[in-house]
């Protein structure tokens, strides 16, 4: 374990090195299940991110001027020059005080026709829009005359970080996002729509992982991202160790002005996007969003009153599932054979959480409001005092 545990830091410090942020993985948190090569949504083939992050300003919080902590992220399950190819997919909403738009329809009609975008709560309107413009723009319907689609927009609230009500997300940043979606490894942290989240008692944001597992001679791919706001420090469990009760007295959120709130502890959002190459039916792919929650709980997530915990799973596989016109053939794994994906998805997500944790960085933001960011030294001790991290 001594080997192991010098590994890590060896990883650590090449990381730092080479500009990367950390994760939880190069701090030697143990976790269950194997990665794939990126551990990130996008080893599921095809599978595009991409961000557009907006900060500017300090101090006091003028409405329309900032500061400004917030951004637009854009997911596409097959890639965005790919254009119009549906995916089947579905969504489940452990609580629903908050958004995604366009969910009625991918569950009335079993296909996800749309990328998926994720931003702050006051800026869905202008993504949504910014998107069909987009699609006029590119012929994302590639030449048919008459369409109509319901862009899937989702939110977490940054308004304690970020000057919300100055509504900054413009269709430049959706352009943005969209533009520099990418397969291979994305940033975590305080980036996209993350930028201006928090989570667990410290700074939150976006973060990533992946499974990769056989189902009998088949090797298939899990992935997972999350744009991650919610949770009450106390609750924090890292590793199966209660991570937020060892470090209680650790600085978390400050806040030292406007805007008021009724906010609770444990009150905020989280999205979680899972891809996955394995052949299942819309109906399957609802039974994977259910499983979404389990992860999260691990972590800490207790489904709170104001919290938006709501999800989408996706799968890459029947690329020629969609027709409008003619009968198709799909394949469908049977749902004797699904429970490796089961714990994939919930293995995924609570790495991803841990990983948006890790990489993200202290964050001041309106009126001097400061989210700080789990402490990395803090935590490996305290996981080592639990014997999850060895000399």
């Amino acid at each position: 374990m001594k080997n192991i545990f010098s590994i890590c830091i060896i990883l650590f410090m090449c990381s730092q090195a080479y500009g990367q942020k950390p994760r939880a993985r190069d701090l030697g948190v143990p976790f269950v299940g194997e990665p794939g090569v990126f551990n990130a949504i996008t080893d599921v083939q095809g599978v595009e991110v991409g961000y557009s992050t907006i900060i500017s300003g300090e101090g006091e919080n003028h409405i329309g001027k900032g500061p400004i902590r917030t951004g637009v992220t854009a997911i596409f399950p097959r890639g965005k020059t790919k254009k119009f190819s549906p995916v089947y997919a579905n969504w489940y909403s452990l609580n629903g005080n908050g958004e995604m738009t366009g969910t009625t329809w991918v569950t009335e009609s079993g296909f996800l026709e749309t990328p998926i975008m994720i931003t702050n709560t006051n800026s869905v309107g202008v993504v949504r829009d910014a998107v069909l413009k987009w699609y006029v723009d590119t012929d994302w319907y590639s030449g048919e005359d008459w369409w109509y689609t319901y862009p899937v927009v989702a939110e977490t609230y940054d308004g304690f970080l970020n000057d919300i009500y100055g509504f900054h997300v413009k269709e430049k940043h959706v352009l943005e996002a969209i533009e520099n979606a990418s397969s291979g490894k994305i940033a975590e942290g305080n980036v996209g729509g993350g930028t201006g989240m928090m989570c667990l008692g410290f700074k939150g944001g976006t973060g990533t992982a992946s499974r990769v597992f056989k189902i009998k001679e088949e090797t298939y791919t899990v992935g997972a991202i999350v744009q991650s706001n919610f949770g009450a420090k106390r609750n924090l469990s890292i590793a199966g160790v209660p991570v937020g009760l060892a470090l209680k007295d650790t600085l978390g959120y400050t806040f030292n002005g406007p805007p008021k709130s009724r906010r609770q502890e444990g009150d905020g959002s989280i999205i979680v996007v899972i891809a996955t190459d394995v052949p299942l039916l819309p109906h399957q792919l609802k039974r994977i969003a259910q499983r979404i929650p389990l992860g999260v709980g691990i972590v800490g997530g207790r489904g709170s009153n104001g919290s938006g915990d709501i999800f989408l799973a996706f799968s890459t596989a029947n690329e020629t599932a969609f027709n409008r016109d003619e009968t198709t053939t799909v394949k469908s794994m049977s749902n004797d054979q699904l429970m490796p994906v089961f714990e994939a998805t919930v293995q995924a997500v609570e790495e991803a959480i841990i990983n948006a944790m890790i990489a993200a960085e202290t964050m001041e933001g309106i009126n001097g409001n400061k989210a700080h960011a789990l402490p990395h030294d803090l935590l490996i001790k305290t996981l080592k005092a639990y014997n999850r991290i060895q000399d």
